[in-house]
C-alpha cells in the first residue's frame, strides 16, 4: 500500500468536513506485507469518523470489521437484513435495512461515535448517501477500499456455504468498483485507503488518532494511500 499525501499543517483550519478532493502525490512503493520485509498498512482514524468498508462481496469486509473494531461500531447490511427478515441474504430487505442502517448511523455520527458501515458501498451513489450523512452532522468520512482480483473474490465466493451471491452479481460489483475508483477522490472523503492485496488487508493496522478529539478531526488534511 503506497502513502500518496499529506498536507501541510496549517491546511488543517477551518475547512469543512468531506468538501475536498483527496488529493495525491505517488511516494516510492514501499513493499508490502506479502514480501519478506514489508510492512503493513498502517491506517489512523478520527475517532468520530464514519468509514466506508467498499468492496465486492466475499472481499472479507465482515472479516476485516471484525477484527479491527467493535462490534457495537459496526453497521452491516447484512446483519440487518437478517434482524428484519432472519435471513442475511434476502435482498427484498435491502431497502428497509439500509433505512435502518441510515438512522442508526446518524444517530451514532450526532453522538460523536466512530461508525463502521459494512455493506459492498461500490456505486457511487450509495457512497453519495453515507458521505451526506457525515456532511449533515460534521463528521470526516474515510474509504477503506478491499480490493481482491476478482478470481480470488470468486474463489472466495465459491467456497462459501449456500445461500451465497451469484458470481454475476460480483461480477458486476467489480465492475462498478472500478468504474468509479477515479473518481473517488473527488467524492469528499478525509481519507481513502486502497488495500489490494489478501496480504494487504489481512497485515492492516488499523489505529484510532485519540489526539483529535471528537469534531476536531473533520478539519484533518485530505489523504490518499494505495
Amino acid at each position: 500500500m503506497v502513502a500518496l499525501f499529506r498536507g501541510p499543517p496549517d491546511s488543517r483550519r477551518r475547512r469543512s468536513p468531506n468538501r475536498r478532493c483527496a488529493r495525491t502525490a505517488t511516494l516510492a512503493t514501499p513493499p508490502t506485507a506479502a514480501e519478506p520485509g514489508g510492512r503493513s498498512a498502517s491506517i489512523s482514524l478520527p475517532p468520530d469518523a464514519l468509514v466506508l468498508l467498499i468492496g465486492v462481496a466475499a472481499s472479507g469486509k465482515s472479516t476485516f470489521a471484525a477484527r479491527h473494531f467493535e462490534p457495537t461500531e459496526v453497521l452491516s447490511s447484512d446483519r440487518l437484513r437478517a434482524l428484519i427478515t432472519d435471513d442475511a441474504s434476502a435482498q427484498e430487505a435491502s431497502g428497509d435495512a439500509f433505512d435502518l442502517l441510515h438512522r442508526i448511523g446518524a444517530m451514532r455520527l450526532r453522538r460523536g461515535r466512530l461508525t463502521v458501515v459494512d455493506a459492498t458501498n461500490v456505486e457511487a451513489w450509495a457512497r453519495e448517501m453515507l458521505l451526506a450523512l457525515a456532511r449533515r452532522h460534521r463528521r470526516p468520512a474515510v474509504a477503506l477500499i478491499l480490493d481482491l482480483s476478482l478470481d480470488a473474490a470468486l474463489e472466495r465466493n465459491a467456497a462459501r456455504p449456500a445461500p451465497r451471491p451469484p458470481s454475476a452479481a460480483i461480477r458486476r460489483q467489480h465492475k462498478w468498483l472500478h468504474g468509479s475508483l477515479a473518481a473517488m477522490s473527488a467524492e469528499g472523503f478525509l481519507a481513502i485507503h486502497h488495500l489490494r492485496t489478501a496480504a494487504e488487508i489481512d497485515g492492516a493496522v488499523v489505529m484510532r488518532d485519540e489526539a483529535a478529539g471528537p469534531g476536531e478531526s473533520a478539519a484533518s488534511t485530505p489523504t490518499h494511500t494505495s
